[in-house]
């Protein structure tokens, strides 16, 4: 074996454990997501109740634009996820096989 296949080998070893998943847990990516999306949804629906008392005259127009923010903050960072995702599987579709 020469030097750059040897060197190849080494290289490839060490990368192997960063292209694998986690097998010890697998179900703690899908809480997590579980967790992330519960807590988006929540972020929603508080915001929804605080516009709804902000048109019935119950809440204070500063609640009301600090619940549009974070709505608006938490939507963003959903569709970020959502085009990283979709980005990614765009990649995975043009890899040669």
């Amino acid at each position: 074996m020469d030097v750059r296949s040897l060197y190849a080998a080494q290289k490839y070893a060490a990368s192997r454990p960063a292209m694998e998943p986690d097998s010890a847990d697998p179900t703690k990516m899908e809480a997590d997501f579980a967790r992330v999306t519960e807590d988006f949804v929540q972020q929603l629906r508080a915001a929804e109740e605080t516009s709804q008392e902000a048109m019935t005259g119950d809440a204070d127009p500063h609640a009301l634009v600090e619940a549009l923010a974070q709505s608006e903050l938490a939507v963003e960072t959903v569709v970020a996820v959502r085009d990283k995702v979709v980005e990614a599987y765009q990649e995975i579709l043009r890899m040669p096989v």
